[in-house]
């Protein structure tokens, strides 16, 4: 019976051929399409991870367009995929789309669609949510502050949840606790 080699072997003794440059294209489109099957990714990121890959440009931005042309790759997706997470404030959404690369004018757009009321709303649920476990502390209002402003919530948005959900779990909100330069967002 004849010996087999190993196949890391047999690897190192073929000698391989160049791949064509549709080969080359074809392998890199591959990787998007696995890249953006995982997860929204914006214009910014992909081109990041498609250079990570290659280091021709031309061939880069054919990929990205090719992408961007049969419709799998849409920052304006990705904007709306942000807004819609549950439990997140304007000034995070922000945030998170400066660093996944959108540009100005697309982040402007998304926050201004986004409605005032469902961010009280969902100020209110996750405090509403959270606030047995933050009424043990020494100090619930300032970890209640806290964790909705690590959220992206507004200051004035802040302090009427936590007047509101104080107020029900029967520990109303003294004046004197509000900061001096607090509005209520009722009162605009």
């Amino acid at each position: 019976m004849k010996k087999r080699r190993p196949a890391f072997e047999e690897a190192e003794a073929r000698p391989q051929r160049p791949k064509t440059p549709e080969e080359k294209r074809d392998d890199l489109l591959g990787y998007a399409f696995r890249a953006l099957g995982q997860r929204a990714l914006s214009a910014a990121e992909l081109r990041a991870k498609l250079e990570r890959r290659s280091d021709d440009p031309d061939l880069i931005a054919e990929v990205l367009g090719r992408v961007q042309e049969l419709g799998y790759q849409q920052d304006s997706q990705v904007a709306r995929i942000e807004t819609s997470r549950r439990g997140v404030g304007q000034f995070r959404v922000r945030q998170t789309l400066k660093r996944r690369g959108l540009d100005a004018e697309l982040i402007q757009e998304t926050l201004d669609q986004i409605d005032p009321d469902e961010q009280r709303q969902a100020a209110l649920d996750l405090l509403t949510r959270r606030w047995p476990s933050l009424s043990r502390k020494r100090d619930p209002r300032a970890a209640a502050y806290g964790l909705l402003s690590r959220r992206g919530f507004a200051g004035s948005l802040i302090w009427e949840a936590i007047r509101e959900v104080s107020e029900v779990a029967g520990e109303p909100l003294d004046e004197a606790d509000l900061p001096d330069d607090f509005e209520s967002v009722e009162d605009d």
